[in-house]
């Protein structure tokens, strides 16, 4: 009668301990949710201080997006958008018609690629190397130095490039005084793309690696600490370590990059073109300024520049689904 005894008690103490675990869980699935009025008045100063953001991204992103129908029209900017003359797809029947598009295309997702290959890895491996540094005062250092040309213009960039590597630059000077012919890289059409890659890192890496170093330092300093006490040296912690604690940052940024692929810049190139050609540096940027702006055919240049938003627009979801494929969230959480 007593093992009885004992064995329901035991069994009423077990069901008490499983009723206090389900308890939170329970609470938690049946917490009302709060009205929107106490929400607001909970998150107005928030609210109010993302106005400005707001109205910027409005006035900057949303409105443009109605010049699309200037992609359909035959667009007179005296007359507007409403009596300017609607053509339908006349406009992208001789944007794909055009050869010159076509090639500003493919110099467009050639450019893409060696920059993906050339440039996305240099603030990874910046990031790495500058959270090495054990010293404070020269991790700081290095940072504000790297982190400085990306406040530079192009034209300044393209400047200093020019006293460098130009026809009277630094690199012709040593090489005449050491008997060895001259490069102008400047006005080389078939170096450009290596080029305007080169001037792109060295303008924009620095300031690349601030997500990295945010991402390292978000890293657990235990699992450093553990790898050291089991015998791994620098460079396998780095690779079993860092990299892994860094692949959500690199497959979101990554993502990014191809969805913003068709974007490899308009002033960098305008400023260059007359110096390497149309052939080496038209992308679908100057092709819109040339062949629409600067042509008063504004209807066309508005159909290469829908027709570029179309594509990135692909890439972005494309690079996306590939990210939830690998089990990585991307840009936005995939659905089940």
């Amino acid at each position: 009668m007593s093992a009885i005894s004992v064995q329901g008690s035991t069994a009423t103490t077990e069901a008490e301990r499983d009723k206090r675990q389900r308890t939170p869980a329970k609470r938690k699935r049946t917490r009302t949710k709060l009205p929107f009025r106490a929400r607001l008045r909970r998150d107005w100063p928030l609210l109010l201080m993302a106005i400005p953001a707001l109205l910027l991204v409005i006035a900057f992103n949303y409105l443009p997006m109605f010049g699309t129908v200037t992609a359909f029209e035959y667009y007179d900017y005296i007359l507007g958008f409403w009596q300017s003359t609607w053509i339908g797809l006349q406009n992208f029947q001789a944007l794909f018609a055009d050869p010159n598009f076509w090639h500003a295309f493919e110099n467009t997702i050639v450019l893409s690629v060696v920059q993906l290959v050339l440039y996305f890895p240099v603030p990874i491996a910046l990031a790495i190397l500058l959270n090495s540094v054990l010293d404070s005062r020269i991790r700081s250092f290095v940072q504000a130095i790297v982190y400085l040309p990306h406040f530079f213009s192009w034209v300044l960039v393209i400047v200093l490039f020019q006293q460098m590597l130009g026809g009277a630059g630094l690199l012709n000077h040593l090489l005449l005084t050491h008997g060895q012919n001259p490069w102008d890289i400047m006005t080389d059409p078939g170096a450009f793309k290596y080029l305007v890659t080169a001037q792109a890192v060295w303008k924009e890496a620095g300031w690349g690696i601030i997500v990295f170093l945010a991402a390292i330092a978000a890293i657990d300093p235990a699992l450093y600490e553990a790898a050291a006490a089991d015998g791994a040296n620098r460079r396998r912690r780095t690779w079993h370590i860092t990299l892994p604690g860094m692949r959500s940052v690199i497959v979101l940024l990554l993502v990014l990059r191809l969805g913003n692929a068709l974007n490899v810049g308009f002033e960098q190139f305008l400023i260059q073109r007359n110096a390497v050609g149309s052939g080496a540096s038209e992308v679908l940027d100057t092709y819109s300024y040339y062949y629409g702006v600067a042509a008063n055919n504004f209807g066309l240049g508005a159909a290469a520049g829908l027709f570029k938003g179309v594509v990135s627009l692909l890439l972005l979801y494309g690079a996306n689904k590939v990210a939830h494929f690998f089990g990585e969230d991307g840009l936005y959480r995939g659905t089940k």
